[in-house]
């Protein structure tokens, strides 16, 4: 056996006397007694990992953070075979959440670069994916749900891979009724065992939307589903008479068009959201409103505006405990703010729920700034690049505590590495593709 740290070894040691005491009972109320330090490492160097039997051995690695096993797997052999225990992917998926790890997607697409939000550091994935071990497909990372992240190819096939086993699954080709529909959002959402997935496509254009959906389960892509629009008079209004493209002049001279350029990455970027057990997919309209398709109702609203037409702005839309949100970066009063904002069904109006320091935030004025986000629990992940100034940053966002901070740049061969976005997912062995 190799050589184990002594922080592995008393994470380890910890995990294990949890199970003892939770599972055999041996220590008493009478004789649970606070351990000095020095005792307590004295019972992890009497502790013998090769005594404990397979069962507890797997249930033990299963708790460790995903960075952590991946490591310990070279430790020894017997170790390394648990990963392709069934038992072991069994005790991993009864863990009910792992810290994420944020996909982060460079210019050139040629990297496996993540950041553990546990360890709080950068980490380059020690295999290639399948899809950037062949030049010829031109992948992109285009959705994520659970422990996988779906690829699109430059011929519009799609493949779904668990970055951390690089075990990857071509999905059938998709037939529409109409090849040359507008592919407006893809989104990606798992069960709640994270036994299966579904991804979903929306296309059309506005308003003339239709939804394909694809089912790991039967591995098949479902029937076209028409949406139509919302006309209860209870639904959303938005100030949107169309999809139209109009066009502005900005305080800098230039004709802005309200038609929106998004990165290729997050060119379809859209989440979902599972309400009163009905799935409804948000994405953002060419002209920057929220559009929101309940799949089971098969219609589609859109939100009020946030924003006028003619302000110059950045937005994305994101998924953050289960709700919809949305991320804005704008300038005013020759300034520079990024804030989080809630819709409220109750007043139907946009609340502010988190904002950037100013002093951050004013370094992006004047750098025609442009932000590509994603969330997960209570975290937002923010990139931002900009054509004026050159520049490119990541910022990780706390909504409890509007705690904001900007991400270490990330190295490679000595070189900084800038990304245009990133997305969230958890770093699962046992998700299955």
């Amino acid at each position: 056996m190799k050589f184990i740290s002594s922080d592995t070894k008393k994470s380890f040691f910890l995990i294990y006397s949890q199970f003892m005491e939770r599972d055999q009972g041996w220590a008493s109320k009478k004789t649970r007694k606070r351990k000095l330090p020095e005792e307590e490492d004295r019972g992890m160097l009497d502790l013998s990992f090769d005594e404990l039997n397979q069962d507890l051995l797997e249930k033990v690695l299963a708790w460790l953070p995903t960075s952590s096993f991946c490591r310990l797997r070279s430790v020894c052999k017997r170790w390394s075979c648990v990963a392709e225990s069934a038992t072991f992917l069994l005790a991993c998926s009864q863990i009910p959440s792992r810290d994420p790890w944020f996909f982060m997607v460079d210019p050139n697409l040629d990297q496996s670069i993540v950041f553990d939000t546990a360890e709080k550091n950068w980490k380059n994935l020690n295999h290639s994916l399948h899809l950037q071990q062949n030049p010829g497909h031109n992948s992109i990372p285009v959705a994520a749900s659970g422990g996988l992240i779906c690829f699109r190819t430059v011929s519009g096939e799609f493949v779904v891979c668990n970055p951390v086993t690089g075990a990857y699954r071509e999905l059938p080709p998709v037939c529409t009724t109409n090849q040359s529909q507008t592919l407006d959002a893809i989104a990606m959402v798992s069960s709640a065992n994270r036994s299966s997935y579904k991804l979903v496509l929306v296309c059309g254009d506005l308003p003339n939307l239709s939804a394909k959906v694809y089912d790991s389960g039967t591995n098949q892509w479902e029937e076209e589903i028409t949406l139509i629009r919302n006309t209860n008079r209870n639904s959303l209004e938005s100030e949107s008479s169309g999809d139209e493209t109009l066009y502005f002049l900005s305080k800098a001279g230039d004709v802005v068009a309200t038609n929106m350029q998004r990165s290729p990455s997050k060119q379809y970027s859209s989440v979902i959201t599972v309400k009163d057990g009905e799935e409804i997919i948000y994405f953002l309209s060419s002209t920057g409103t929220v559009v929101a398709c309940n799949l089971a109702k098969k219609c589609f609203s859109e939100y009020p505006r946030l924003l006028p037409l003619y302000f110059e702005y950045s937005i994305d839309v994101i998924e953050c405990r289960g709700e919809m949100l949305l991320v804005v970066l704008s300038e005013l009063l020759e300034s520079a703010s990024l804030r989080v904002w809630r819709f409220s069904e109750e007043n139907r109006l946009w609340h502010q729920i988190a904002v950037m320091p100013p002093a951050m935030s004013h370094e992006f004025y004047g750098g025609k700034a442009d932000i590509n986000c994603v969330g997960y629990g209570d975290q937002i992940l923010i990139c931002v690049n900009s054509t004026g100034t050159e520049f490119g940053s990541c910022f990780l966002c706390d909504l409890v505590t509007n705690g904001w901070i900007e991400l270490p740049k990330c190295f490679v061969n000595g070189k900084p590495r800038e990304f245009m976005s990133a997305f969230s997912f958890e770093p699962r062995i046992e998700a299955c593709v």
